[in-house]
């Protein structure tokens, strides 16, 4: 039976994820790409990672549960050989609030994703990866975002609370794994043209916030993708434990 290098992209049926998951793509390679609500859009995903010559499946796995973890790598555990990559890039904003709308239950629902989910999914990949638990080594990318550090004012502050944990929890996971032979690296985009925006009401607020970064524009998801496969690569090979901005200047 051919064993194949496995790759997961969580979140993988839309924008950055869905971009990240098609450049993985390769004869060599199964790429997973978790759905939680459109699992027609993770089709087309797969569908275009086989008409690319690799293989993968469409894994309905919603993180923000410990149910959707457990889906997602008895999923991965199916295919023959070895976890490399896992690429966590679902998330949700918790919708649009201003410190006056905030709600312990706005918090718990974004963190329950962006947060908890997100840290589960790197603890099962770092049993499957770690060298000390029989593994091969591998790469873990977190896909956090510019709002960890600027804050999201008067819009996403709870989202922004919640990726400034992801940078916090990828620098501490690849310390804690470097010797494993697992590397570990925060992507994290600024404004990017997908759409989460028109999701929460703003389909204009790529266009609106423009003026805001240096370049004077919005990111193509693909040219986030574009980061997350190469710090995922060998070229990135002695990367870890720290944050790539991929913000236009921001």
């Amino acid at each position: 039976m051919q064993t194949l290098d496995k790759i997961v992209v969580t979140g993988g049926g839309r924008g950055i994820g869905a971009a990240a998951a098609r450049r993985f793509a390769r004869s060599d390679r199964w790429v997973g790409v978790t759905w939680a609500h459109d699992e027609a859009a993770a089709l087309e995903v797969v569908a275009d990672i086989g008409r690319a010559g690799g293989q993968g499946a469409a894994i309905r796995a919603d993180v923000g549960t410990d149910a959707g973890i457990d889906a997602l790598f008895e999923a991965v555990d199916r295919v023959p050989g070895a976890l490399r990559v896992l690429v966590n890039c679902a998330g949700t904003t918790g919708g649009v609030a201003s410190v006056f709308d905030w709600s312990r239950e706005r918090f718990e629902a974004t963190f329950a994703v962006n947060v908890f989910g997100l840290a589960m999914a790197c603890r099962g990949a770092a049993l499957r990866m770690a060298r000390s638990r029989g593994g091969e080594g591998g790469a873990i990318v977190n896909v956090g975002s510019t709002a960890g550090r600027v804050g999201s004012a008067g819009e996403w502050g709870h989202y922004a609370a919640s990726k400034g944990a992801v940078d916090t929890l990828s620098i501490g996971l690849g310390r804690e794994l470097a010797a494993d032979g697992v590397r570990v690296v925060c992507v994290a985009p600024g404004l990017t043209d997908t759409g989460l925006h028109a999701a929460n009401g703003m389909p204009d607020r790529a266009l609106r916030m423009a003026a805001m970064v240096p370049m004077r524009r919005a990111a193509d998801p693909d040219e986030v993708a574009r980061a997350i496969v190469w710090v995922a690569s060998e070229e990135a090979s002695y990367l870890t434990a720290t944050v790539v901005t991929v913000g236009g200047g921001l």
